[in-house]
């Protein structure tokens, strides 16, 4: 089931997510939910609280690739246990903060640890646009978006064009 993602500027996107101490039924229904929500957006990564939850739960897919076999993953309290000293700017965007785009430098390989649907850990080296997603929706559950790495006058200006943006849709459903 689709759910609807939670836009900028929101409180909840600012809190700290609770760490998942029992894999329900329900919390695997929620991650399956969030894979559909992510594809359907289409975004590559979304975090719990884009969907209001203030759950320790990421799903993301970097597959991009015409043709090449999707790559679900659904990460349960995931914690980067290491990173590069190298790092890596790419553009980043936001299924929250939609249509606004800048450049985030981070760590270009990071080692992320895990616990999958099924309640079995893992532990796997990502780089690339892995990494980069990773990070960023592991940012999410401790409260901090990607604007947050930028300087104070950008994100204000994307906090004031995201104010009118909702704005607007509030209007188009009155």
């Amino acid at each position: 089931m689709k759910r609807p993602i939670i836009l900028h500027p929101d409180p909840r996107l600012k809190k700290t997510s609770e760490p998942v101490t029992d894999l329900s039924d329900d919390l695997r229904r929620l991650a399956d939910d969030m894979l559909e929500t992510m594809y359907d957006a289409p975004g590559i990564g979304l975090a719990a609280p884009q969907v209001g939850l203030l759950t320790r739960l990421i799903v993301l897919d970097c597959v991009k690739a015409e043709g090449e076999k999707p790559r679900p993953l659904i990460m349960f309290n995931p914690e980067i246990v290491s990173s590069s000293d190298e790092t890596n700017v790419y553009e980043e965007g936001c299924l929250s903060i939609p249509e606004q785009f800048a450049d985030v430098t981070r760590p270009a390989e990071v080692q992320v640890r895990w616990i999958d649907e099924n309640g079995k850990e893992h532990s796997e080296g990502m780089d690339g646009l892995w990494a980069t997603c990773v990070q960023h929706e592991i940012d999410h559950l401790d409260g901090k978006l990607f604007i947050d790495y930028l300087k104070p006058l950008k994100r204000q200006m994307i906090t004031r064009k995201m104010v009118k943006f909702k704005r607007e849709k509030a209007r188009e459903k009155a």
